[in-house]
């Protein structure tokens, strides 16, 4: 039996209503577990289910000065982790809506348990309130309110449980198939959507906060209107001196160092070639592996072992002081700003080389075998496979990390500068990254570190499209989007 029109209709507002609800657990704005003022304001759904310190961090005198109960906020916390529980429930739900009739029935099971079990943590809610606003309790220091934020659960709720309903008895009839079965355009789509998720979370959903950048902010306090100063920010940025002076040095330090990781970006594909030619499968895996182990060491511990062998007591002084070619103090190669670019090359080189190689070698595994018989055949070497079989067949690989580096050559990181940051190579060392940190954590100007990031990812992106653009100019259409 085929699906009606109707019934596809109703999926595709289950499935709009589903991602509406799981977008908005990550957005503070509309939290419904938002009680009263003790709870922080930039909290959202999801945090207030799964962090019950930050959910009582402001709390603790009022507890202790029987202002409330913290039975109060105990049930708040578990209700909302069974609302996000309902929506994790409705999202299966949305994922099983794109199968066959097997999968459509057990994906409305899924759908009308998860908007009842959202019903319930949304009364859980309500119960907290309730007690919050019992008159034993102080509420002119507690100032309970109800947000907004509820209702609009409470409708995403009912929506789920009315259509799950509806597609229940409308599949009631239905013949279903032994099996679940999912198409595989559909089955791709729900592999990579936590991917997507995970994007959207950590990558996008953060872009909210670009916010500040037009507000007097500070920490704990709403960025209200009667806060909002519109470019006042970025007016500073380019019109105070001292800030001026600062970005070029650091834009100086931030594109010079970049440039020379560009320049040097061919090393690793060179190492994946030759590491490729090793013969001795055990000698070439040891190899791999010693390259490749730096890059799970932390930076921090990468100084630790620089701190070790160039500080003014490590190793190479204390050589040569018992090789007697030194005598007193022996100096301290850490602290000088001399050649401090190429040591923060040589160091990330070496963090990084293996790892990096790692995509090479396996665009080489991926090149036809028969292509290096027909060389043998023809009498080329082992230099002219590499120069005329290997080089070519990765060079599409070299030219979209190329063009990735250059599209990211304002991100340079903040671990390794940071770490490796004295008073004697700040000036020389300090890469954006870096500035934006020291001006935003460490001097209190949340608002330029905003506007210097957001102008940094414009850019960025800018070069993106340029370096694709200019791409598909050159290698006669080839890009990256």
């Amino acid at each position: 039996m085929k699906e009606s029109i109707v019934s596809k209709v109703f999926y595709i507002i289950l499935r709009i209503t589903i991602v509406f609800s799981a977008a908005m657990m990550f957005f503070p704005g509309i939290n419904p577990g938002k009680l009263n003022v003790l709870i922080n304001k930039n909290m959202s759904l999801f945090t207030s289910a799964t962090a019950y310190r930050s959910l009582v961090a402001e709390s603790g005198r009022a507890f202790s000065r029987g202002w409330v109960s913290e039975s109060s906020f105990i049930i708040l916390f578990i209700s909302c982790l069974i609302v996000c529980i309902g929506i994790a429930l409705a999202c299966v739900c949305g994922c099983f809506s794109v199968g066959n009739i097997k999968c459509k029935k057990t994906g409305n099971i899924f759908g009308l348990i998860g908007g009842l079990v959202q019903m319930l943590g949304l009364g859980g809610i309500y119960i907290s309130y309730l007690q919050m606003t019992d008159p034993g309790n102080d509420l002119a220091r507690l100032q309970p309110s109800f947000p907004n934020g509820y209702y609009l659960f409470c409708v995403i709720a009912v929506i789920t449980i009315i259509i799950s309903l509806i597609q229940m008895l409308t599949f009631r009839n239905y013949q279903s198939e032994n099996h679940l079965k999912i198409e595989l355009k559909y089955r791709i789509f729900l592999m990579f959507l936590p991917f997507a998720t995970l994007l959207f979370v950590f990558s996008y959903l953060p872009l909210f906060g670009w916010r500040a950048a037009f507000f007097d902010y500070e920490p704990g306090l709403a960025m209200t209107m009667e806060r909002f100063v519109g470019f006042k920010w970025f007016k500073f940025l380019f019109n105070d001196p001292g800030t001026q002076r600062d970005i070029i040095r650091v834009m100086k330090n931030t594109l010079g160092m970049s440039g020379l990781g560009i320049a040097t970006s061919w090393v690793a594909m060179a190492f994946a070639i030759f590491l490729v030619e090793i013969r001795h499968m055990r000698f070439r895996r040891f190899v791999q592996t010693l390259t490749t182990i730096p890059n799970f060491i932390s930076w921090v511990m990468v100084y630790a072992i620089a701190f070790a062998i160039f500080s003014t007591d490590g190793f190479i002084n204390s050589f040569m002081s018992m090789m007697g070619t030194l005598t007193g103090a022996g100096p301290n190669y850490l602290m000088g700003d001399n050649n401090i670019w190429l040591k923060m090359l040589g160091w990330g080189m070496w963090k990084g080389l293996g790892w990096s190689a790692i995509i090479y070698i396996a665009a080489i595994s991926g090149i036809d075998q028969q292509l290096y018989e027909a060389a043998s055949i023809d009498g080329a070497g082992r230099f002219q496979k590499m120069w005329h079989i290997t080089l070519p067949g990765i060079m599409s690989t070299f030219f979209v990390l190329l063009l990735l580096s250059i599209a990211g050559i304002l991100n340079n990181g903040l671990e390794q500068y940071l770490v490796f940051e004295n008073a004697s190579n700040t000036m020389s060392i300090t890469v954006l990254d870096l500035y934006v940190y020291q001006r935003g954590i460490e001097k209190g100007l949340i608002e330029v570190a905003t506007v210097i990031g957001m102008l940094k990812s414009i850019i960025s992106v800018t070069l993106l499209f340029a370096a694709n653009q200019a791409s598909k100019w050159l290698r006669g259409g080839e890009s990256i989007i």
